[in-house]
Parts: C-alpha cells; sequence; structure tokens
C-alpha cells in the first residue's frame, strides 16, 4: 500500500493512474483489470493508457492533462462504446516520487434520476473541500470536510480514529448531525482487540461496508457491542494508510441504505485528503513541540513557559521554584561542554523527580523553573525537600527560591519575580560560605 492510488484497490469504480509525461500505464484497480481484460498489473506493465481505455495508437484528442492540478477534480461525461453507458470521469494529478501522475475515476451512471442525485452529492462534497482547504489549520480542514461529507451522505455521524502509541484508537475529529449524542470522548484508548478485525482487513486492502449490525453479531461480538451502544445500525469504514502501514480508520454512521455504496466510493476518494491533513497537522505539531522545547533537557523553553502562564487558572494554589545550577560555567571552562551538558541534564532529572507532573522551564542557560499549578503548600514544599537530597546525591549544588500563594491573586510575573529574588539569596549565601571558585555539596 505504498501510493496514494492504491486506496482506491477495492473501490466498485473503475480507477487508473498513468505518467503524464510518456502515458505509460501505471496502476489499474481490481475492478479495472477486470473490466479490461487484465488479471494482474504485471500485464499492463509498458501499455499506453489510450491503448488500453480507448484503442487508440496515439494519446487521445480530449486528454486533458494540461488542465489537471494536485488536490483538484476534473468532472466530464462521455458516452463510453465499451462500457456501453454514459460515464462520469474525475481525473486530478498526483505527485510522487518527482514525478506527475493522472489519476482517473470512471462512474457508471445509470437512470436521470440517479444521475441527478448523484451530481448533487458531488457538487455538495466539491464544496466542502474547497471551503476546507480555505481552513487556517489542518484541524479545521478535517473538521470542516467532516462535516461537509457527513450532510451529503445523510450521516448521522462522521469521524476519525488514530491508533496511538499504547496500539489502542482515539477518535481525534467527530461531527454529529442534529439530535445526535457525540461520542468523542468516551471513544479514547479504544482496545485494540475491539477493532483487531477491521485491521485484519485493512491489512489486506479491504474497507468495511456493514448493511445490518446484526450481520455482525455472531462473527465479530466486541464490535457488534460497541457500535450498538452507540446506537448503529449500518457503517462505512474506511483505512487511513501512510507510508503503506495503518494509522487509523475514519467513516460514516447510519447513512441510507441506499447510498452505502456510493458513500463508500467517496470516503475512499476523500482518504487523500483526510490523510494530507493528518500529516500537515503532525508537521506543524512537531514544529511547534521543537520551537517549544529545550533541546538539551526536553523541558519547555521560555516560550512554552508564557503559553503555559497564559493558561493558569486564578483560583488554584500556585508554587514557584526557581533554580540555578551553581558552577556550570567553572565546569565548561575547566572540564569541557559536554561536562557542562551532562551537569544541566542531570540537574533537571532531579527537578523531574519532584515536580515532573508541573510544568518545567529552562528560561536561561543555566536556569530552571517549575510552575507548580493546583500544588498544596505542604507538597510543594516536600518536593523541594525531595529535590535537595537527589541533587547531593547526585554531587550537585542547585540554588533555590521558591513561593507559594494559596488563590494566585498577583500576576504570575510577580511570583515568578519574588521566587528569582530568593533563588538569588540563596546563591549569595552559598558562595559566601564556600567561595566562588570552590564548588560543595551542602543542605539548603
Amino acid at each position: 500500500m505504498g501510493k496514494i492510488w492504491e486506496f482506491f484497490d477495492t473501490m466498485d469504480e473503475l480507477v487508473y493512474v498513468s505518467d503524464m509525461d510518456n502515458h505509460d500505464l501505471i496502476y489499474m484497480n481490481q475492478k479495472a483489470l477486470r473490466t479490461y481484460g487484465f488479471h494482474s498489473l504485471e500485464e499492463i506493465a509498458g501499455k499506453k493508457c489510450h491503448e488500453v481505455i480507448r484503442h487508440c495508437s496515439t494519446p487521445c484528442s480530449m486528454c486533458n492533462n494540461h488542465e489537471l492540478k494536485p488536490g483538484c477534480f476534473k468532472e466530464w461525461r462521455h458516452d463510453s462504446p465499451f462500457l456501453e453507458q454514459q460515464v462520469m470521469f474525475k481525473d486530478t494529478m498526483i505527485q510522487e516520487d518527482g514525478r506527475n501522475y493522472r489519476m482517473e475515476i470512471a462512474i457508471g451512471l445509470g437512470r436521470q434520476e440517479q444521475r441527478d442525485s448523484m451530481v448533487n452529492l458531488e457538487a455538495k462534497i466539491n464544496e466542502g473541500l474547497r471551503v476546507a482547504l480555505q481552513q487556517e489549520t489542518p484541524s479545521q480542514t478535517l473538521e470542516v470536510l467532516l462535516e461537509y461529507m457527513g450532510i451529503a451522505l445523510h450521516g448521522e455521524r462522521t469521524y476519525i480514529f488514530e491508533r496511538n502509541g499504547n496500539g489502542c484508537d482515539d477518535n481525534t475529529y467527530e461531527w454529529v448531525a442534529s439530535g445526535v449524542t457525540p461520542e468523542k470522548d468516551v471513544l479514547q484508548n479504544l482496545p485494540a482487540e475491539v477493532c483487531a478485525n477491521w485491521y485484519r482487513n485493512f491489512q489486506t486492502g479491504r474497507h468495511i461496508v456493514i448493511k445490518n449490525l446484526e450481520d455482525i453479531r455472531e462473527s465479530d461480538p466486541l464490535q457488534y457491542e460497541n457500535l450498538k451502544r452507540q446506537n448503529i445500525r449500518s457503517l462505512v469504514v474506511v483505512p487511513l494508510y501512510n507510508e503503506g502501514e495503518v494509522i487509523g480508520f475514519y467513516g460514516i454512521d447510519n447513512p441510507p441504505e441506499k447510498s452505502l455504496d456510493y458513500a463508500s466510493d467517496m470516503l475512499q476518494i476523500m482518504a487523500h485528503f483526510i490523510i494530507s491533513s493528518l500529516k500537515r497537522r503532525n508537521l506543524i505539531r512537531k514544529f511547534k513541540e521543537m520551537s517549544y522545547r529545550d533541546q538539551l533537557t526536553q523541558i519547555g523553553n521560555r516560550y512554552a513557559m508564557n503559553e503555559y502562564i497564559n493558561n493558569l487558572q486564578k483560583e488554584q494554589g500556585l508554587g514557584i521554584v526557581y533554580c540555578d545550577v551553581t558552577g556550570l560555567k567553572q565546569t565548561n571552562d575547566q572540564k569541557g561542554h559536554s561536562a557542562g551538558d551532562k551537569l544541566l541534564v542531570d540537574s533537571c532529572e532531579c527537578l523531574k523527580k519532584s515536580f515532573g507532573e508541573y510544568g518545567l522551564f529552562r528560561i536561561g542557560g543555566d536556569e530552571l523553573l517549575a510552575v507548580c499549578a493546583g500544588i498544596g503548600e505542604v507538597t510543594l514544599w516536600q518536593g523541594i525537600e525531595q529535590l535537595k537530597k537527589d541533587l547531593q546525591d547526585k554531587s550537585i549544588y542547585m540554588a533555590i527560591g521558591c513561593i507559594w500563594e494559596k488563590e494566585t491573586s498577583n500576576s504570575v510575573e510577580k511570583l515568578i519575580t519574588e521566587a528569582e529574588k530568593r533563588m538569588y539569596k540563596d546563591k549569595a549565601a552559598y558562595y559566601q560560605k564556600f567561595g566562588v571558585d570552590r564548588r560543595g555539596i551542602t543542605g539548603i
């Protein structure tokens, strides 16, 4: 499942992909292979798309490659003698490995009323895609896509599940129709065994269509109970792949029975845009994490501290622990920066041991800060004593200044300033006792 178009392998419409530079046929899904008399992709290797699809020796006069661009579908219709019906074609450009590919989806049209209904649905989903791609963030794009798809396909709920680091599934995005109970909050860390049968299908490129929930009562009892609790009667679920690996799925609950097949096709088509948005979201998160994290100690930096402070609730207790790693300059000068880095990391590990559940930040070369929202006064001082003990065990000295308030009536910045003053007093007392150039260990 390494290529984007392989999402459509089991789709019940004709799909093919060709190289836009030389017209070489690169891919046909299973239905296209069967329709045109082939049994495997090896049989189409070296053939031109116009030779197979149009039975022409030269590129088609109607070829619209020059009109295609990534992220948009070009729609047109044509009476196909080979397929013996009018066909709606949806063409787009896909860029992979530095090359441009044409992907075409051929949808056979039935009676006029069915055609009109399909065109109306296509228009709604295309409008949803246009609006979604205008959103400021990838998460907003995903939310808009789910909403438009849910409305267009007359579903009660659309959603995205992503596999987490524990091997379980998290419902990360959700849209629900009016009057339908949201489920996202209770569908977190869903045990892997609940969706195990689905993932076995996903691994072989198949998606899930349940026309009647009672059909899986015996064959998949865990999933049956999970879906029954949510009042799900039918659904369509499509896997999400990233570089050949299944990373989750998305789907729609309770669409009209007559549109299940169409919903299945549309979800498979839109899976590419869902994956693209998830990857863009993850990239932004990674950049944000890098910009908010001190790369040496792996705790927050000043940017992270400012955001943390801005989100504090005023009515809760607050403790500030301001630390200075004493002797860092001397260690750098005498033993080298590797030794200095180790001193900082070891000092930070001691701080994490005592206050790791709170906001920890490196705010200067040798300055560390713990902002302890919601901490009790006794707990704060117990943490300080534990911190001193751990530092002493590692032969590290940190000057420490701390302050606690029952309610954050003063600004947090003022509390940090007061804690900093107390840290400097502790540091001065240390130097007065031991001298500037001598490092020693003492209780604080």
